[in-house]
C-alpha cells in the first residue's frame, strides 16, 4: 500500500533534530533512551515480563521505509503521545532494501527519544532478491515452495539454504549496528508462520515453519548478535489456536509470544489460552500485529498482553479506529508511552510517569 511521505527523521545532536523536536511539541533535552548504556536483552526482557498484568507498551508500526516515522508521528497528531516501541520493517521490495539504512537510522533514533525499537523480516524466497505484495490468494508472486525445495532451505549446505543465509547476511549488519550502538531490539522473524500466504508459513510440526525460525536463530545469534529480542508471532486463523503448539520452534529460540491479530480485532479467548499456555510463567506475551488499538476493557479481560503493534494505515482507518478509539487506548492508566519507559540495568521493571516528547492533541 501507497503512503504520503512525510520526514520526521530525527537526527540526536544536530540543530535539525532540536528545531523539529520543538514543532512537535517536544524537546530535545526531554529524550531519552528508555535504559542506560550497558542495558542487555536479558534487561529488556525481564522488564516486559514484569509488566504482565499491571502495564502495556503501546506501538506502531512506523511506516515504509522511505518514510519510516510516518504513523508514529500519526499517533502524536491524534494523542499528544509517541507510541513506547516502534517498529520497522526489512521489506522485499527494492525500495525496501534500498531504503534499510533509514530504518535502522529511525531505530536508533527511536530509541534515543525513549522508545523500544522493533524489526520485522519480510523476505522474498530465498533464490529471489526482489519481490512485491501484490495481494490474493497468491500476494508475494513467486514465494511457493514446493515440498523438496522446502527440505532444501531447512537442510544445511543445500542451495536454498546456502542462499537463505546470504539474506540473513544482509540483515545481519543492520543488527550489529544496532549492537554497536547499545540498543537492544524485538526481531520478529517469521511471522504468521501458522498460515501458508508466504513461502516460510503454514508448514507445522518440527521439520516445518518452526525448524526455519530455529535455523534463523542460531545463525543470527552465532554472529554474536546478543541484542536481539526473539518474537515468535502466530496469525490468530480462525479455529486454529488449537494448532498453535505445532509451530513453536521451543522455549530456547523464543523470547516473546505473541500474536497477530487479523481474523479477529482483538483475540479470541481460545487464542488467548493457547499463548498463555504456551508461554507459561516465563515468558511475556504480547499483540506483535493488531489493526485495532486495544480498548481498556479488552485489555482488562486478557491481562497478560505486555504491549501492541498497530500495524500501518490501520491506525487511521475507520473500520478499524476512530480518533476516540485511539486516543481511549494511548489514555489508559496502565498503557505506557514514549519516555515512560524505564528499564533499569539488572532487569526488573520500573515505569515512572512523563519524560518522552509531548504536545498538544491536534
Amino acid at each position: 500500500m501507497s503512503l504520503r511521505a512525510r520526514a520526521r527523521a530525527l537526527i540526536a545532536g544536530t540543530a535539525a533534530a532540536a528545531a523539529l523536536a520543538l514543532t512537535l511539541g517536544g524537546t530535545a533535552a526531554s529524550a531519552a533512551p528508555p535504559a542506560p548504556s550497558g542495558v542487555t536483552r536479558t534487561d529488556v526482557l525481564a522488564y516486559l515480563k514484569g509488566l504482565t498484568g499491571n502495564h502495556v507498551l503501546s506501538g506502531q508500526q512506523g511506516g515504509a521505509n522511505s518514510d519510516p516515522a510516518y504513523w508514529t508521528q500519526r499517533v502524536h497528531d491524534i494523542t499528544g503521545k509517541y507510541p513506547a516501541i516502534w517498529n520497522g520493517d526489512f521489506g522485499f521490495s527494492q525500495n525496501d532494501i534500498d531504503n534499510r539504512q533509514k530504518v535502522i537510522d529511525q531505530a536508533k533514533t527511536e530509541w534515543n527519544n525513549g522508545s523500544l525499537p522493533g524489526l520485522m523480516m519480510h523476505a522474498c524466497r530465498p533464490d529471489v532478491a526482489t519481490c512485491n505484495f501484490e495481494g490474493g490468494s497468491n500476494p508475494v508472486k513467486g514465494s511457493k515452495l514446493s515440498d523438496a525445495e522446502w527440505q532444501q532451505v531447512i537442510t544445511d549446505g543445500t542451495s536454498l539454504n546456502t542462499a537463505y543465509k546470504r539474506k540473513l547476511d544482509q540483515f545481519g549488519s543492520y543488527f550489529q549496528q544496532l549492537k554497536d550502538a547499545g540498543v537492544p531490539v524485538l526481531f520478529r522473524p517469521l511471522h504468521e508462520l501458522n498460515e501458508g500466504w508466504a513461502w516460510w508459513g503454514g508448514r507445522p510440526g518440527a521439520n516445518g515453519s518452526a525448524r526455519l525460525f530455529q535455523i534463523t536463530h542460531d545463525y543470527l545469534t552465532a554472529k554474536g548478535l546478543d541484542n536481539i529480542i526473539w518474537v515468535w508471532a502466530p496469525k490468530d486463523v480462525q479455529g486454529g489456536a488449537s494448532q498453535a503448539a505445532s509451530y513453536y520452534p521451543g522455549d530456547a529460540y523464543v523470547d516473546v509470544v505473541g500474536l497477530d491479530v487479523w481474523w479477529a480485532k482483538f483475540p479470541g479467548t481460545d487464542w488467548y489460552n493457547a499463548l498463555s499456555s504456551i508461554a507459561g510463567t516465563k515468558k511475556p506475551m504480547a499483540l506483535a500485529e493488531v489493526g485495532s488499538v486495544p480498548q481498556p476493557a479488552q485489555l482488562s479481560a486478557q491481562p497478560k498482553w505486555v504491549y501492541w503493534n498497530v500495524w500501518l494505515d490501520y491506525l487511521t482507518n475507520s473500520q478499524y479506529n476512530t480518533n476516540d478509539q485511539v486516543k481511549a487506548g494511548y489514555y489508559d492508566s496502565r498503557v505506557l508511552s514514549q519516555g515512560q519507559v524505564s528499564i533499569p540495568a539488572g532487569g526488573g521493571p520500573s515505569t515512572p510517569p512523563g519524560g518522552g516528547r509531548t504536545g498538544a492533541i491536534t
